[in-house]
């Protein structure tokens, strides 16, 4: 009866040290998820057309000011220019898409959360499963 209750025991001990050594699988296994085109969603963000516009207009008026302002620079002087209305410019853009991505990442909150949804990745990194909520998140954004 003793090696019984050691055999138990050990096994006991066993499943306990497998549980806390790997809780990501133990987790994981009920962890609801979904997945949403994290592209699809930015692209039709209904900002995105006056953001395109916006960055549009300063490229412009980045070319505008290059011819201006460069005519009379050296080589040296009209690549330093260059560089650094084209840093502007980027930095521009990241501006733009971050306001738009802050809007997007706040509808997919609200969906998933809606939905008891723990995580939400993005669809081009899923390989099965999943909950697809992208068209959840669309509805969101653009109230259609």
């Amino acid at each position: 009866m003793s090696k019984l209750k050691t055999i138990i025991l050990s096994a006991f001990v066993l499943f306990a040290v497998i549980a806390f050594a790997n809780p990501v699988t133990t987790y994981a296994a009920q962890l609801p998820i979904a997945v949403a085109n994290y592209q699809q969603l930015i692209n039709q963000h209904p900002d995105m057309a006056q953001a395109n516009e916006t960055y549009k207009a300063a490229v412009k008026q980045a070319q505008d000011e290059y011819k201006e302002k460069s005519a009379n620079m050296s080589d040296d002087e009209k690549k330093a220019y260059s560089q650094k209305l084209d840093q502007e410019l980027q930095q521009k853009k990241i501006e733009l898409l971050n306001a738009i991505r802050d809007k997007v990442n706040a509808a997919v909150k609200e969906v998933a959360d809606s939905k008891g949804i723990a995580m939400v990745i993005d669809k081009s990194v899923d390989i099965y499963g999943g909950q697809d909520i992208t068209d959840d998140v669309l509805k969101k954004i653009t109230g259609k």
